[in-house]
């Protein structure tokens, strides 16, 4: 996600921070990088003039110059202005509307606005605690409806049956009366996107708008579209009360000139971002975090919550109570925690919220992927019962057999056996007297880990 605008704002960072003394000359300098660290990741061009400005004025201010560390001084800045192009604050969904809160979705063909439709409903309904009817007004895509009622019947909310034969408008107050009588929470509209912005689709979507009455109308955008997904959602914005945008397919995003110009180009909220495929990868955008990831800084926050939100607690529970009783760690534990991992978004998720991660150099990240977590889940599954429960019997032809088995190399076999010793030691550390505090030296001990066996420290 925004690999590339991360990568030129860790060096940019890099540099300002090794600047004990700044002036004009090397805040221009860094001014420079900025604007195009900007323009390469096709921001828009108004909103790159208005930021560098903003960025100068504060810059060159005495507050910069004089102060004791201004090279931290200046990160500041860049971190504040970027937060402030992003949206300034976090934008919550509003559903404090008499039940049903209609929630209506515009945008083109192809921006994800049906696959959108369904992960809302899903995070509506999982997060919020709240019931949720979806229904589709696109009558003129193949498939459209039945697409959206498969997606509810998956995550077990209301759907609202129609026919392509149907009028839209008709569909959508059709919907909002089933919801009432029904005492349903939150209605979800899909509405027909076209290839092109066109008047018939704006006149439909203004007639079901004036029907509804939605307290949320969210323009659904791909955001690999760049700076064409904010002049697409500026004329969106002309036609319809816009209260939000969301952001799909944030995750294949390398450049990321939609995030850092819609807000500025429509004064409308990203209120969501499609980080992946799976129905719960919708993630809600914070602008404050989002900064901190371009700059290289990592967002441990919203790790936390999803480790908080998608670890099996019961199993970390277990796992707890097994060393306090003395048991060792076993391979049987190794490969819950990948199953974890997996319901993290992988290595690829994790990693990508981690301070420092741009900078690594690209021969490790590119040793670092998921395929990885494919290949190691695969050896733990090719050993026998008791071999994962005493590692120790593992041998040199178990390992052929064990390769063999996986698909991989002995190498890998050799690799993982001596990444998991550590662990073991690792976790033996916490279930002793002092735990934690051996824990941080051991992962002190770990820290080299990831460049020299090709596995990160689990």
């Amino acid at each position: 996600m925004l690999e590339n605008l991360t990568q030129r704002f860790s060096q940019i960072v890099k540099n300002l921070s090794g600047q004990g003394r700044l002036t004009e000359a090397n805040i221009q300098e860094a001014l420079r990088e900025v604007r195009v660290a900007l323009l390469e990741a096709d921001v828009a061009l108004s909103v790159v003039k208005e930021f560098i400005e903003r960025l100068r004025i504060q810059a060159l201010g005495e507050k910069v110059l004089t102060s004791i560390s201004p090279g931290q001084a200046l990160i500041k800045i860049v971190n504040d202005e970027l937060i402030a192009i992003l949206g300034k604050a976090y934008a919550e969904l509003d559903l404090s509307a008499q039940p049903p809160a209609i929630i209506l979705l515009a945008g083109l063909q192809g921006s994800g606005k049906t696959t959108t439709a369904a992960k809302l409903a899903h995070l509506i309904k999982t997060r919020l605690k709240k019931t949720v009817l979806v229904t589709s007004c696109d009558i003129y895509r193949p498939a459209a409806i039945e697409q959206l009622k498969t997606l509810a019947q998956q995550i077990d909310v209301e759907f609202y049956p129609n026919a392509p034969d149907q009028n839209p408008i008709k569909i959508a107050q059709n919907a909002t009366d089933q919801a009432k009588r029904q005492t349903i929470d939150v209605v979800i509209i899909d509405t027909a996107g076209r290839l092109h912005i066109d008047d018939e689709m704006m006149d439909e979507i203004k007639q079901i708008h004036t029907i509804v009455n939605p307290i949320e109308t969210l323009f659904v955008v791909d955001s690999m579209t760049g700076q064409d997904a904010a002049k697409t959602a500026k004329a969106f914005n002309d036609a319809l009360p816009l209260t939000g945008v969301i952001l799909t397919k944030l995750d294949g995003d390398t450049r990321g000139g939609a995030a850092l110009s819609v807000f500025s180009i429509t004064g409308k909220p990203i209120k969501f971002v499609g980080v992946g495929e799976k129905i719960d990868a919708l993630e809600p955008f914070h602008p404050d975090r989002m900064a901190s990831r371009i700059l290289g800084m990592g967002d441990i926050v919203t790790l936390v919550e999803e480790v908080q939100r998608k670890a099996d607690q019961e199993k970390a529970e277990k796992i707890a109570k097994k060393f306090k009783k003395g048991k060792g760690f076993d391979f049987e534990d190794f490969l819950d925690q990948l199953e974890q991992m997996n319901k993290l978004g992988g290595i690829g998720g994790i990693m990508s919220k981690l301070p420092g991660i741009a900078s690594m150099p690209q021969a490790v990240k590119s040793q670092v992927n998921d395929k990885m977590l494919v290949h190691m889940k695969a050896i733990v599954q090719s050993m026998t019962r008791q071999e994962r429960r005493f590692p120790d019997v593992i041998n040199g032809s178990r390992r052929q057999r064990i390769a063999r088995g996986s698909g991989t190399e002995v190498q890998e076999v050799n690799r993982l056996l001596k990444q998991f010793k550590m662990m073991q030691k690792m976790f033996k550390k916490i279930s002793q007297k002092g735990g934690m505090l051996n824990m941080m030296r051991q992962m002190g001990q770990l820290k080299g880990m990831i460049g020299k066996t090709g596995f990160p420290p689990m």
